[in-house]
């Protein structure tokens, strides 16, 4: 999905207040889709953190895990990065892009 300026403005001022859910670690981006998945379905907006032990730059990890669930990198931000996916489900509140 492609997202205009004003939209990714909007995202990440809503990343600010969003704590990690996902943490990547040695095992890679792999271990961690299913529960991206997951996170992206429910609520729409993640943010994750890259821990050192990983052997990942941030901004690497934040387009293969973009890529492998099909989601929009909206920022990345030192170990941290968020992303993007608008929810298949009906009964979450979508965010209503501007």
């Amino acid at each position: 999905m492609k997202l205009t300026g004003s939209q990714i403005r909007q995202l990440r001022s809503m990343c600010n207040q969003l704590k990690p859910t996902v943490s990547i670690g040695k095992a890679g981006v792999e271990a961690v889709v299913a529960s991206t998945e997951e996170d992206l379905e429910a609520h729409e907006l993640v943010k994750c953190t890259v821990q050192g032990t990983s052997g990942l730059d941030t901004r690497e990890a934040a387009d293969a895990l973009a890529e492998l669930t099909g989601a929009t990198v909206v920022q990345v931000i030192g170990h941290k990065f968020s992303i993007y996916r608008e929810t298949s489900r009906k009964d979450v509140e979508k965010i209503e892009l501007r």
